[in-house]
């Protein structure tokens, strides 16, 4: 029963924020140097999405992970009328390889079929190639290559009709 619980994805509350901005930053601070600039997550209003109902947390199975007040990942969505954006995806290093990205990547899937939209849409850093190997095997296809500002990225969707 206890695991049931911790595998779960809930809405962030106020009290996660420490947690949130935690696993944010040990989540993207590895990219810093390879990007050359701080990633975008890293800089968000962790407070405003979390008071906006847009950021969503999970814990790692098993044990929890150490120092993470038992969040070790978290999404941060936002509705449109035609997708939902999956703004960004941090899971912990820490918790990396316990199924902890496959489950939030499977709850944005349920979250985006539950408020009707037909797509999923997300870009990454073309310089996190980790991510460009991980996004095509759930079912995101790349829309096209873009550089915003000091940003390179790469747009992708995943359409669930």
């Amino acid at each position: 029963m206890a695991q049931a619980r911790e595998e779960r994805v809930r809405r962030a509350v106020a009290a996660d924020l420490p947690a949130v901005r935690a696993v944010t930053d040990a989540a993207y601070r590895p990219y810093v140097e390879r990007i050359g600039v701080v990633p975008q997550p890293m800089e968000a209003d962790h407070a405003a999405n979390v008071a906006a109902g847009k950021v969503f947390v999970t814990e790692a199975p098993g044990e929890p992970v150490a120092g993470l007040v038992g969040v070790a990942g978290l999404v941060v969505l936002e509705a449109f009328a035609d997708h939902l954006f999956l703004d960004s995806i941090a899971v912990h290093p820490d918790a990396h390889g316990r199924g902890v990205g496959r489950r939030l990547l499977m709850f944005v899937d349920a979250h985006a079929r539950a408020l009707g939209l037909p797509e999923i849409r997300l870009y990454t850093n073309a310089s996190m190639w980790e991510n460009q190997e991980i996004y095509p095997k759930y079912g995101y296809e790349i829309v096209e290559r873009r550089v915003d500002g000091p940003y390179d990225r790469v747009h992708y969707r995943r359409r669930l009709l």
